[in-house]
């Protein structure tokens, strides 16, 4: 019996490291200067018509202070840009300072930090492409496939990305967002929300990343995230082994971790379909958890742990702890026998619960401002939970090393 138990242990470790590698032909033109000098001389309300065919670009190409500007290709698969030999700045398309900006119908490849980023732009879309990096995905790839960060009115939708040492989509610190049809795969974060605020995440697709959708709040920024909604989305077999560059916050991020909502206030998770991510369906942990998971490795550079820790000490109002979560009428389903065993959270739950492994997961750390005067708990830390009878639910409470675990807990039922 014992050396079954090992070997199904073994079977659990080998199954994380499928090989993630995409090498597309292209057969590429120069069509560099033509292009860069486009995007140089554009004006308000002008139509960036990108040609049919494989462009490889050496530079970023940017956009700046400028509004009513559509970027537009022959077709996601017709267009291609490879910034794969780049050597001038970190995006492959940076857009700075504009107003309703339309990106659509074309690829975009192998940039050296963020294929797409928009920043400080009121009125952005992102339609219709493709964005990822070829060959193996690993740390060595940009972090960000599509980037809009200190942006409002954000949509993107209809979007195929893959292969982010991060995210392959992010939205950072940014004001109504929609994220919609989209799918992800082969990323460290399918889909990120940090710190934004009215954020819509509907009908996507995101499977065989480390976690398919995750919800964060982090310290030392310009906004707190509040008012998210992930429903409709198909969040599946989120089970690679994380590959985000040493250091980085992503990089606690368990594989086989289906939603993961962090530190933040305000978040309704429902009529999601979640399946056979292995470590956990929706975990919800406080910041404090996640510096503890990170250990003593935290070199990296921006957004790496050690920067956040040091903002946590400064930010004088960052809420660390997760809270008015609410969870109901969503599918599970989990084929597999063992957790992931390559992070904490597997262990934990093999060793706690066997082959019985819980679908939603609370970590039980509570704020001191938990409780009310009246010995209620306060609206603003509620963790509701409203799932069919067999859905296994957990407050782990690693606030006490997690002796006082306890499943389906009476705290989570709430209306």
């Amino acid at each position: 019996m014992k050396n079954i138990y090992y070997l199904l242990i073994l079977v659990s470790l080998l199954a994380c490291n499928k090989t993630l590698d995409f090498n597309p032909v292209r057969n590429f033109s120069d069509q560099q200067k033509s292009i860069l000098t486009t995007f140089i001389l554009a004006k308000d309300s002008t139509v960036i018509e990108l040609p049919a065919g494989h462009f490889k670009f050496d530079k970023s190409l940017i956009l700046e202070g400028k509004n009513n500007v559509i970027i537009k290709g022959q077709g996601k698969n017709k267009t291609v840009l490879s910034f794969k030999d780049q050597s001038q700045g970190a995006e492959g398309i940076r857009i700075a300072n504009c107003k309703n900006i339309t990106l659509r119908d074309f690829s975009i490849e192998d940039a050296a930090g963020d294929n797409i980023k928009a920043t400080d732009t009121d009125g952005i879309i992102f339609d219709e492409l493709i964005v990822g990096w070829t060959g193996i995905a690993d740390s060595t790839n940009g972090a960000y496939g599509l980037y809009p960060v200190l942006c409002t009115n954000v949509i993107i939708r209809n979007c195929v990305v893959f292969g982010a040492s991060d995210a392959g989509i992010y939205v950072g610190q940014s004001d109504t967002v929609l994220i919609e049809n989209n799918v992800t795969y082969w990323n460290v974060a399918g889909i990120e929300s940090e710190n934004s605020k009215e954020v819509m995440i509907r009908n996507n697709e995101s499977y065989e990343n480390t976690g398919g959708i995750l919800v964060f709040d982090l310290p030392g920024l310009t906004q707190y995230g509040e008012n998210i909604e992930v429903y409709g989305n198909k969040v599946y077999e989120n089970n690679t082994a994380n590959f985000a560059p040493s250091g980085n916050m992503v990089g606690v991020t368990p594989p086989g971790t289906g939603i993961l909502v962090l530190a933040t206030k305000g978040v309704q998770i429902h009529d999601n379909v979640l399946r056979n991510n292995r470590t956990i369906a929706i975990g919800m942990v406080s910041y404090a958890l996640l510096e503890a998971m990170g250990g003593e490795d935290n070199t990296g550079g921006g957004g790496s742990r050690e920067e956040l820790e040091k903002q946590n000490e400064l930010d004088a109002y960052y809420d660390p702890f997760v809270g008015n979560v609410n969870v109901y009428n969503n599918s599970y389903e989990n084929s597999y026998l063992l957790p992931n065993l390559d992070n904490d959270f597997g262990k934990l739950f093999l060793f706690k619960f066997g082959f019985s492994i819980p679908q939603i997961a609370w970590d039980g750390l509570k704020s001191p401002n938990y409780y009310l005067e009246d010995g209620s708990v306060n609206p603003d830390y509620l963790i509701c939970v409203n799932e069919a009878d067999d859905i296994i639910s957990v407050n782990l409470d690693a606030e006490n090393e997690f002796e006082g675990l306890e499943e389906n807990p009476e705290i989570f039922n709430c209306d």
